[in-house]
């Protein structure tokens, strides 16, 4: 069968490691073009990758008659435009998380999609990793019962650097980080989160001053069916790239997650010493690549995508809601 034309969008560390799965490690994909905001940019990766075609522009890569899905991967505040405008030109979407900034723009965004009648699914990419995969067959099995508590930990080894900040990026950690375990929450639990309550704290870096001051932050959740939650982000672990979950259920428990990068551990007279997990591409190697050769099995056979529009609106609903509920200090509903 012929190979489905792929072009990316935005080809920042994101974007680039979609690329390279594309162009390698996808068999039933090629890499035709990318493009970046940054032309310099875009023409570094397309000659890594040995790729002909790098735009600076959404708009000149969607041109392109032999590209026939479009990843998006560019700052947050431009994945609306971004998603109009590949719908327009009859592209099938897969687009980092958040969806976008706004409801009003996901809104937007989505029926763009649904005018054009092409596919659409949202980069919400742990779904894909072994350990979760497993542990939502686990669940749908019965094997712990009805799930009825849902906590994660998401801990970063540091922040972004001061510029993802100034260039507007996702200046929350709400919509940056929270958001994963977010969308972690509605899957695992196979319920829908009805009303959250975020707290908020900052270390004061200066390098950060006058940028966002929130380095962490804690959501209580309360679900439809009167289960509870609680979700936590930290900028500034230090030690590593630490995420784990557990999801507590009436006959049992399952807890996914790993620190530990490989199985050796270094005694001597200072003591014991191991190595840690210490990037998200690291962590999430093997999900990334999964959910790329997912989304492409899914165009050659038609069938609908495994994470959807609607996942992704309301992955940012519950993030939003969890900003406004910082903000007014208050629980908020989420909207549905």
């Amino acid at each position: 069968m012929t190979k489905l034309g792929v072009g990316v969008v935005g080809v920042g560390m994101m974007g680039k490691r979609h690329a390279e799965n594309v162009c390698r490690l996808v068999p039933g994909a090629r890499l035709v073009a990318v493009a970046d905001a940054d032309r310099e940019r875009a023409r570094q990766v397309a000659a890594e990758l040995e790729v002909e075609n790098a735009y600076d522009s959404v708009e000149a890569l969607v041109e392109r008659n032999d590209i026939a899905a479009v990843v998006i991967a560019s700052p947050a505040k431009h994945h609306a435009h971004a998603i109009q405008a590949a719908a327009a030109a009859r592209k099938h979407i897969l687009c980092e998380k958040p969806l976008t900034t706004s409801l009003e723009e996901a809104d937007a965004a989505l029926a763009a999609v649904t005018r054009a009648g092409v596919c659409f699914q949202i980069g919400h990419m742990r779904r894909y990793d072994p350990a979760y995969a497993a542990a939502k067959k686990r669940i749908e099995a019965g094997e712990i019962g009805a799930p009825f508590i849902f906590k994660a930990i998401g801990r970063d080894p540091e922040p972004p650097p001061p510029s993802y900040f100034e260039a507007g990026l996702e200046a929350t950690i709400f919509l940056d980080s929270s958001i994963h375990e977010f969308d972690l929450a509605r899957w695992l639990m196979g319920d829908e989160v009805a009303e959250v309550h975020a707290f908020a704290a900052g270390l004061g870096a200066a390098e950060y001053a006058g940028l966002d001051p929130v380095d962490a932050g804690v959501v209580n959740l309360r679900f439809s069916r009167g289960g509870i939650g609680n979700v936590e982000s930290f900028r500034h672990a230090g030690y590593g790239y630490d995420i784990r979950t557990e999801i507590v259920g009436s006959r049992g428990t399952i807890q996914v997650g790993y620190l530990r990068q490989t199985q050796q551990v270094v005694l001597s007279a200072a003591g014991a010493a191991y190595d840690v997990v210490d990037h998200w591409l690291v962590r999430f190697a093997d999900a990334y690549l999964a959910e790329m050769r997912d989304f492409v099995e899914t165009l050659r056979t038609g069938r609908e995508p495994r994470v959807t529009g609607a996942d992704g609106r309301q992955a940012l609903a519950i993030s939003l809601a969890a900003q406004r509920s910082c903000r007014e200090a208050r629980p908020i509903a989420v909207a549905p």
